[in-house]
């Protein structure tokens, strides 16, 4: 009987990460739901996982941690392997934004050292982690085309935003971190990719709803639409499938066409 592959998507107890660990359960997938704080929301989403789960075999596990903390990221992972026995793939979708957005003349190291830890800094080690038990353990994948790490990041990674620099330099880090895994990992049967969202609705971005209204409807955004967690989750869920076997280190863009140069 073969295994039920397994996935841990960090931050899924909203936003982005709850729609990803969502179509990982439609897709066939047990869940690690990590959360860093917010326990009834990861419940919640486990339980919306339960829904549409095709397989009673399939397990939904909310697990702490804070990505930002080196013994919380070895914890994680570690409670993974207990709760679900294997570990097939790694979703790095946890992130935080600026709390103070200030023009880069003003912006605080604080800010600038909490973004790195949380947005850079956890996923690149916590990456670490994870390859290195696939690099030890050596057991077979249970997913097609092999162990799959992806790295969520954003149009900020090659977009300038001048008020939120240290949200910019976290995420193009994060978009050099995607390609320094792909080539490591290439020959180990593990896929990396990197999916670039671009104006999501969000948590995030709630309190510039109405500026981005007006941008989008006047063609900021060419599909002229917010971009969606479902969006997100569908992307993840084509990746898990293997539906990219012959690719690795490569951009999915996820942004309604804004990255597109236009005239």
């Amino acid at each position: 009987m073969n295994p039920v592959p397994a996935v841990l998507v960090t931050g899924a107890s909203r936003g982005l990460g709850r729609g990803v660990a969502i179509e990982a359960a439609a897709q066939g997938l047990s869940v690690a739901v990590n959360y860093a704080s917010n326990r009834a929301a990861a419940d919640e989403t486990a339980a919306l996982c339960r829904q549409v789960a095709p397989n009673p075999a399939q397990r939904f596990v909310p697990v702490a941690g804070d990505i930002s903390r080196r013994d919380d990221r070895l914890a994680l992972v570690d409670g993974v392997l207990a709760a679900l026995g294997r570990l097939d793939a790694l979703v790095n979708n946890a992130g935080i934004a600026p709390r103070v957005r200030a023009d880069v003349t003003e912006a605080s190291e604080a800010s600038f050292e909490e973004i790195i830890r949380t947005n850079l800094q956890g996923p690149y080690f916590l990456t670490q982690r994870v390859a290195n038990h696939w690099l030890e353990k050596r057991y077979a994948p249970a997913l097609p085309g092999g162990f799959k790490i992806i790295f969520v990041t954003s149009i900020s990674a090659d977009t300038a935003s001048v008020n939120r620099g240290d949200y910019c330099i976290s995420k193009a880090g994060l978009a050099m971190a995607a390609q320094l895994w792909a080539v490591r990992l290439a020959a180990e049967d593990v896929q990396v990719l990197e999916l670039r969202p671009g104006i999501m609705a969000t948590d995030m971005t709630a309190g510039v709803k109405d500026k981005y209204d007006r941008l989008i409807a006047e063609g900021l955004v060419p599909q002229r639409r917010w971009g969606t967690a479902e969006d997100v989750g569908r992307a993840v869920r084509a990746v898990l499938a293997g539906q990219f076997p012959f690719t690795t280190g490569d951009v999915i863009h996820l942004d309604g066409g804004f990255h597109l140069r236009r005239l």
